[in-house]
């Protein structure tokens, strides 16, 4: 660098800019902080090579990592700020800003302060030469505009090259003096390293675009719109894009590989999970030999998913923004991808068997118009929310089986485990004619799966939207071998990445895959550095919760019968070995007969059918038999029920268009009764007596008329083949609300913990109230239609002489209204107390005869949580043995990387290479080495962390694990 002999500054180029003024903009004008654009892009110009300049700099990319690579080696510390507020002349100023050349500078005019660049003061910055030293032949700036970007400010530089015989070219000048050109050839604007890098970090934690990034660097710079500033941001964008590149292919190694950035193979930049297994990596030498109880920890869990919100509109092309990397990340490589899509256009995709899943069901019907992509598949790692290499990719329209399947046999071509244990939630569909459809794809693709174990599972928290069926069969509650896997990783990684989708959506094809790739790069890598924290959360809860669910298991087993211990063990396992073969009988599913009022009806129905078949007709009324006497009795009684919750609800200050509809209601309830009652008397006349005496005149007591069904009458008032048929009615009337309470309290207990999750803010949380206060209200009014069900049972019991109903049907109070799983019980999940609703019998076989499905369904689930807890202790000491074997094969595999030579030593200027071209060398297999024990000491460091964390959780001889064979390829490791 050199200072101008001469100082004159211009003070009427300088503008104040100390303070924002509120200028009134019309809309339609430029934005007044970027006024100027300097494109050499003109209208109607042929267009030349260089105004591609991304894809000039790809074929350079070799040449730039090794510039980033060389600043790794020793160099000095440097101050970003001016720390000293006192007054300097104008010399001493640009003398103190030599090595400061991006400080803003104000002078005093002698009334304030007024910003003037240190360009205009006369500093002008030499590359090429060391600080201080003057070149012979310099050589300015292309027309001695120069912008240089940094994190204080977009500035305008006078900078000179080096113009010798034997100088470097301009681009190696900037990148020497860490300043990144926008363009490879005659760049007029370049970014500090330091820029770049913050806002690198900065768009990971804030997710800010650099459209705000950029503008806001405008706006430091001058804050009034005043300036005329020349417009860098699609230069920002572009050295953003590349930097970004750049840094995924420097911390995957490609740099210490001789075959270069163009020898990167598919996946290869993937920042990998370090807890799952990765033979040849962190498995022992034997693991394809481990019984079937040790073999199933290496097995492999990933969860399938789509995100929608990651939409991207039809804009630009994969020719015009191609990406940088060839699938060499987390996107699958795009050709072969389109290639497979667009030949399979016209498959229908079966529709659901199960559920109304809309994911299937709507594939080809969502929206996609104006849109180049739907949104993004995803294969992820279901028990560390990590993506997987090539498990990322566009979906065209909706969530196809064709994009999905591409996706998943994508990714895994880079694993060779053995176990494979499949999270989607609509596997109960996806999975079938898997295989067949697996033959569409490319060989490579293909998976030998006879030879494998493959389950497939539906989310935990997908899985009550699915049938009954589904709801144990693909079930990870009631699986061996697999912990406490619940499948939700995608769905947890979304909200990280989100609100990306604002900026990316509007990217082109390239730009966009880039973008992404490098989120979801971050991602997995604060995953890997969190694994020591997040593990020794993990086994600390499972250790306890082993405890407790053993304990309650032991509690539940000592009560049950030797014979049906033994049978229901055998069963479990039988249908645990293989739970879709619909020969096993399935334990979780109850074997009885459900009771119901609508069954009840139909068999009264059938009877009296079958007796006017014989010639008996018990009928004293042309339309009405008796059995739909007592059954319409039973609807106007809960019709008055729900009357009389309206009315009570109705409030002191109640509308009139509220006690309308109330008196409306009760008008139409009183009607129909008249008319049931003149039935009723047909079959009854002694009721005509007990009408009489209770009779009343006022219509808004409708729902407190009394009916007076059987359950009501004296036994001798009334005929037995009527209390006969109420019993039949109350009977299913009391299951049927029992099974409808059961359901409420479910729901309840799903809404309060979602509630509580993910519920913020005061509108939401009304609604969500709002809701379960129905919920509630339909939950009361179970319990009320039971409690009379109940006390119509009990006074017909003694009359029809009926003695075994008590084993199934208890009297309900309000301590046995229980769900099954209280979300805010304070004892330990595995030591709560089932109420009788639950069990019905209460007990393990009654002495009346119950059956005991309700108690084998539970003493099932009882066991299978035990087991998944015991299997998470395990799984999680296992995962802890990978994460620092692997750590352990990084860190060697990068001490082993020495100074491969990436790139001859090539002639300065035709001549031989001499002192200048081995110091080139040199200083650039320093850095090359550097990095490489840098990125060794890391995993040293991460190593070093994790085990004195998980000492007291995994033993001594697990810490190191097996020697494992040392593989040339590593994952993108920062």
């Amino acid at each position: 660098m050199s200072v101008s002999p001469s100082y004159e500054p211009d003070n009427q180029s300088a503008v104040p800019g100390e303070d924002f003024c509120d200028l009134s903009y019309d809309f339609g004008e430029p934005d007044p902080f970027v006024l100027l654009d300097d494109s050499e892009n003109t209208p109607g110009r042929k267009r030349m090579p260089a105004d591609d300049p991304l894809l000039i700099w790809m074929n350079e990319r070799d040449l730039f990592l090794a510039e980033l690579l060389r600043h790794e080696g020793r160099g000095g510390y440097t101050s970003d700020d001016c720390l000293d507020s006192q007054l300097y002349c104008g010399l001493c100023i640009i003398q103190y800003h030599i090595r400061l050349p991006t400080h803003r500078i104000e002078e005093w005019t002698g009334q304030f302060f007024q910003r003037i660049s240190l360009k205009t003061m006369g500093l002008r910055v030499q590359l090429g030469h060391t600080i201080g030293e003057q070149c012979i032949l310099p050589k300015k700036a292309f027309n001695d505009e120069f912008v240089l970007i940094d994190t204080n400010g977009v500035h305008e530089i006078g900078l000179d090259f080096c113009g010798g015989t034997t100088s470097q070219t301009h681009t190696k000048q900037l990148l020497r003096a860490g300043w990144y050109p926008s363009t490879s050839t005659d760049p007029r604007s370049a970014a500090t390293f330091r820029v770049l890098h913050h806002y690198h970090v900065l768009s990971f934690e804030s997710k800010t675009s650099a459209y705000e990034f950029y503008h806001s660097l405008v706006r430091l710079t001058d804050n009034t719109g005043l300036t005329r500033q020349k417009d860098r941001y699609e230069s920002f964008m572009r050295m953003i894009r590349q930097w970004r590149h750049l840094v995924m292919l420097k911390r995957s190694g490609r740099s210490h590989d001789p075959s270069g950035v163009a020898g990167t193979s598919e996946g290869q930049c993937a920042v990998l999970c370090p807890a799952c297994p990765q033979p040849g990596k962190n498995l022992p030498d034997d693991w394809q030999d481990a019984p079937k109880a040790k073999g199933w920890l290496y097995g492999l869990f990933l969860a399938i998913d789509a995100n929608f919100r990651l939409k991207r509109r039809a804009v630009s092309s994969d020719e015009t923004d191609p990406s940088l990397s060839q699938g060499w990340a987390y996107f699958v490589e795009e050709k072969s991808y389109k290639s497979y899509i667009l030949d399979r256009i016209g498959d229908v995709q079966e529709k659901s068997t199960c559920s109304n899943h809309n994911a299937v069901n709507m594939a080809e019907t969502k929206s996609s118009q104006g849109l180049a992509a739907t949104g993004v598949g995803t294969v992820d790692c279901a028990h560390h929310n990590m993506k997987r290499p090539n498990g990322v990719g566009d979906l065209q329209k909706g969530e196809k089986y064709l994009n999905m399947d591409y996706l998943f046999f994508s990714s895994l071509r880079h694993s060779t485990v053995d176990a494979l244990n499949v999270s989607y939630d609509i596997a109960c569909q996806w999975h079938k004619h898997l295989w067949s459809r697996m033959l569409s794809l490319p060989p490579s693709h293909h998976l030998n799966y006879v030879a494998r174990t493959i389950r497939f599972f539906v989310p935990k928290f997908h899985l009550p939207a699915h049938v009954s069926k589904c709801q144990t069969i693909f079930s990870f509650n009631f699986t061996r071998f697999v912990g406490r896997t619940d499948g939700e990783a995608p769905e947890r990684g979304w909200s990280n990445i989100n609100p990306v989708a604002s900026s990316t959506k509007a990217m082109g094809p390239g730009c966009r895959r880039d973008t992404l790739d490098d989120h979801f790069g971050d991602w997995n890598w604060k995953k890997v550095v969190g694994l020591g924290s997040l593990l020794l959360l993990k086994i600390k809860e499972a250790q306890t919760e082993k405890a407790e669910h053993g304990a309650a298991f032991e509690e539940f087993d000592s009560v049950i019968s030797s014979e049906n211990r033994v049978a229901w063990k055998a069963e479990m396992e039988a249908w645990e070995e293989n739970p879709n073969d619909t020969t096993v009988t399935n334990p979780l599913e109850p074997k009885g007969i459900t009771i119901t009022q609508a069954s009840a009806r139909l068999s009264l129905a059938q009877l009296e059918a079958e007796e006017l078949e014989r010639g008996v007709d018990l009928s004293l009324h042309p339309d009405v038999s008796p059995s739909v006497l007592v059954a319409s009795g039973m609807d106007l009684e809960e019709e008055q029920r729900r009357l009389k919750v309206v009315a009570n609800n109705l409030g002191v200050h109640a509308t009139d268009t509220q006690k309308l509809s109330v008196l409306r209601t009760r008008i139409s309830l009183r009607r129909k009764i008249d008319s049931w009652r003149q039935t009723q008397l047909l079959y009854v006349p002694s009721v005509q007596v007990l009408v009489t005496a209770s009779a009343t005149s006022d219509l808004d007591n409708a729902e407190l008329i009394k009916l007076w069904l059987p359950s009501a009458l004296n036994g001798n008032a009334c005929d037995p083949h009527l209390q006969h048929i109420e019993w039949e009615l109350r009977f299913a009337q009391a299951h049927d609300a029992l099974e409808e309470l059961r359901q409420c309290l479910c729901v309840h207990c799903s809404l309060l913990n979602f509630k509580r999750e993910w519920i913020r803010g005061q509108g939401a949380n009304t609604r969500a109230q709002n809701a379960l206060t129905r919920v509630h209200a339909r939950q009361a009014a179970c319990v009320k239609r039971y409690r009379t069900a109940w006390g119509a049972l009990k006074r017909l019991a003694p009359i029809l002489k009926k003695v075994d109903w008590r084993g199934r049907l208890q009297d309900l109070s309000d301590d046995d209204v229980k769900p099954l799983i209280d979300p805010f019980a304070t004892q330990g999940e595995g030591r709560r107390r089932l109420t009788w609703i639950w069990m019905m019998d209460g007990v393990d076989g009654c002495a009346d005869g119950g059956d005991v499905d309700g108690v084998r369904v539970e003493w099932c689930k009882s066991r299978a949580r035990a087991l998944r807890w015991a299997e998470e202790v395990d799984l999680l000491q296992e995962e802890m043995r990978r994460v620092l074997q692997l750590f352990n094969w990084q860190a060697n595999w990068w001490e082993g990387q020495g100074v491969l030579q990436v790139y001859e030593s090539a002639p300065c200027n035709g001549e031989e290479p001499g002192t200048a071209a081995r110091h080139e060398a040199a200083a650039r297999d320093e850095g090359l080495r550097a990095y490489a024990s840098q990125q060794a000491n890391i995993r040293h460091r991460l190593t070093a962390r994790f085990r004195s964390i998980w000492a007291p959780f995994i033993s001594p001889q697990d810490i190191l694990g097996n020697p494992t064979a040392m593989l040339p390829i590593p994952g993108n490791m920062p």
